[in-house]
């Protein structure tokens, strides 16, 4: 069963499959006229935190609500640049002819670090085991069956099925595929090449697409023999069964807080001034290997009334601070105290009319 966390508080974001699609920068969304209505949209990957967070910010700030539309990265970078939103959410970031599309530099505030993790459907089977060779060579169509020699390389004495592996990718433009495709062009180059690294990926009739975070997990769920990268909190969430990830330091690593706070803290050690963190396959026996960030785009100069943007940067800076508090739970790594303040202070650029808005 597909679950949602929209029900509580007043985010309008829904995880349910149906309330989610990719839109084009040409579909307007409800335009917030009034200075308390905050519309933002893109990334599935971070939904399950935003829906908490935006929840528990109207709580104590009744006079905001957040309506957040979990589209997929591409979809929120496309109505950013069409300015039918507010901000948007991204798990990669923008490129520089993105930047330019959407008129003037955008920040990228990094709002959370969560790991993908790859779960699959295969009754009896726990604990399985896969090298970044393995994923690559499933997504590319070279290893069509579970018993396939290479996989059961790594898990002897388990009795893996002669059954077809379905793979499941997503068929939207996703920050999630930037995470999972740039993880194997670094892990496994030679069968990865930069090529098929990006939101949208041609997957050259591999498998099947679905939309989301919440429709590749739904895909998963419902078809025997299936695989799919999805972001950690839906798994976890659905109950769903991942596998061990074999990591730059050899280990086969589960994905959990613990394995994504630990690769973390590896890539947090040089963070670009402009917060475009990079932290798939970092060292560490006990570092999960598959780990991304979600950044809240946010145009340095924005066109809006003065006070409406003091109310949503004071949202974001409280989502990169205080907010931080739920990430944990939902199974995200909370933002490290330095990384706090370098967000911070990358919202105080953001100006009206030539002003900045925060203090």
């Amino acid at each position: 069963m597909m679950f949602s966390l929209a029900a509580c508080g007043s985010s309008s974001t829904s995880l349910k499959p149906e309330g989610n699609k990719e839109a084009g920068a040409g579909e307007k969304q409800q335009s917030g006229g009034e200075a308390g209505l905050l519309n933002g949209a893109g990334s599935s990957f971070v939904n399950p935190l935003f829906s908490k967070m935006f929840s528990e910010y109207s709580k104590e700030h009744t006079d905001v609500k957040v309506n957040y539309q979990a589209i997929g990265s591409g979809g929120g970078i496309k109505q950013l640049t069409a300015k039918t939103v507010d901000f948007a959410a991204s798990d990669a970031p923008m490129k520089e002819d993105e930047i330019k599309a959407a008129g003037g530099n955008v920040l990228h505030i990094p709002v959370t670090l969560g790991g993908v993790a790859i779960a699959y459907n295969l009754e009896g089977v726990k604990d399985l085991k896969l090298t970044p060779a393995n994923i690559a060579d499933i997504y590319s169509g070279k290893v069509k069956k579970w018993n396939d020699p290479q996989i059961a390389a790594n898990n002897k004495g388990m009795k893996l099925p002669d059954t077809d592996i379905f793979p499941v990718h997503r068929s939207d433009g996703s920050g999630t595929s930037h995470i999972f495709t740039t993880y194997l062009n670094k892990a496994v180059a030679d069968k990865w090449p930069k090529e098929k690294v990006g939101k949208s990926i041609k997957w050259d009739n591999v498998g099947t697409g679905a939309k989301g975070n919440e429709g590749v997990a739904g895909q998963v769920q419902n078809t025997p023999g299936s695989i799919g990268y999805i972001e950690l909190a839906y798994v976890i969430q659905n109950n769903m069964t991942a596998a061990q990830i074999q990591n730059k330091d050899g280990q086969f690593v589960a994905p959990s807080l613990d394995s994504v706070t630990a690769a973390a803290q590896g890539g947090l050690a040089n963070v670009p001034e402009d917060l475009k963190i990079e932290l798939n396959d970092q060292p560490g026996k006990e570092s999960y290997p598959i780990v991304g960030t979600t950044w809240a785009l946010v145009p340095e100069d924005l066109k809006m009334d003065k006070a409406k943007a003091e109310k949503m940067l004071t949202m974001l800076q409280w989502t990169v601070t205080d907010g931080q508090k739920y990430a944990s739970d939902l199974q995200y790594a909370p933002l490290p105290k330095e990384l706090q303040d370098k967000c911070v202070a990358q919202l105080k650029k953001v100006k009206v009319d030539g002003q900045p808005v925060l203090k």
